[in-house]
């Protein structure tokens, strides 16, 4: 990171309830205000952490989505609303963010994140917010935070259950938990299965707050711990995660040294011309 800039008196009473929290203080904030986050996805999971992000002052929050808002997209997708239907996701995503706070620059990766580009946009940032609705991107964000040495905080949903953990260079990855993505239509994504909209609030509000903690440098983070959330009997449990030395990625004999074909990787067609979340 760069050297934290200084808070303007307009500043000083926008984020005034961080400022008097011990934990934060005005040097906390400042570090918010220096921070570059990147949310793959302005989706039901990208969009409440964008929202809470730009809300504390993160500095610099990166958006990657290519697709269009559609009106179904309107029962979880905070960051868009009824007049948004048919535009570009990133511009829906910008303006919203701009209006909440004009602080925060809104970086807009209009494209398809892929094993060509993930390492040059993941690479410009601090650490990344998963929000990514297919394995192909799923594991690719995996392997290219890896590589470049970026926290990286996971977070999924389907119908009423959610998890989220967080995942520290040298600490485990995504392929510690799920070796190999399961065969095509074994798992149904949203669109098959549906979800609950306001569990998407849920756990996106958590991984804003494991960014929040991040950046702070505060707390426990959720790093080697699974959380999974049960909606419907609203039932939290935690599973205590290891890192695995026969890991193709981050064990002690790899296989996976640099970016895979990943459609190929899940068995899946070719995703290009598809949303990455």
């Amino acid at each position: 990171m760069t050297q934290a800039r200084a808070l303007t008196p307009q500043q000083v009473k926008r984020y005034s309830r961080h400022i008097i929290m011990g934990q934060v203080g005005s040097g906390g904030q400042r570090k918010l205000l220096n921070a570059k986050v990147l949310i793959i996805g302005a989706g039901g999971l990208g969009s409440p952490p964008a929202v809470y992000l730009a809300l504390a002052g993160v500095g610099s929050i990166g958006i990657v989505d290519f697709d269009v808002v559609e009106v179904s997209n309107l029962q979880r997708q905070i960051l868009h609303q009824n007049d948004d239907v048919g535009r570009s996701k990133g511009l829906s995503a910008q303006e919203t963010i701009r209006a909440y706070n004009p602080d925060v620059e809104v970086v807009v990766h209009d494209t398809r994140l892929s094993s060509e580009n993930a390492m040059d946009i993941i690479g410009g940032y601090d650490m990344v917010i998963n929000g990514a609705d297919n394995f192909p991107s799923r594991y690719l964000v995996n392997d290219a935070c890896y590589l470049l040495e970026k926290p990286l905080i996971d977070g999924s949903i389907l119908i009423f259950d959610g998890q989220a953990t967080v995942f520290m260079p040298g600490q485990g990855c995504y392929r510690c938990l799920f070796p190999t993505p399961p065969p095509p239509g074994m798992v149904p994504n949203c669109a098959e299965a549906g979800v609950l909209g306001a569990l998407t609030g849920l756990v996106g509000s958590i991984q804003a707050t494991e960014a929040l903690k991040l950046i702070l440098g505060i707390g426990e983070s959720l790093s080697s711990r699974l959380l999974l959330i049960d909606a419907l009997s609203m039932d939290f449990r935690e599973v205590r995660l290891k890192r695995n030395p026969q890991c193709p990625l981050c064990g002690e004999t790899p296989t996976v040294t640099g970016l895979i074909d990943y459609e190929a990787f899940c068995g899946l067609p070719s995703l290009e011309g598809q949303p990455v979340a």
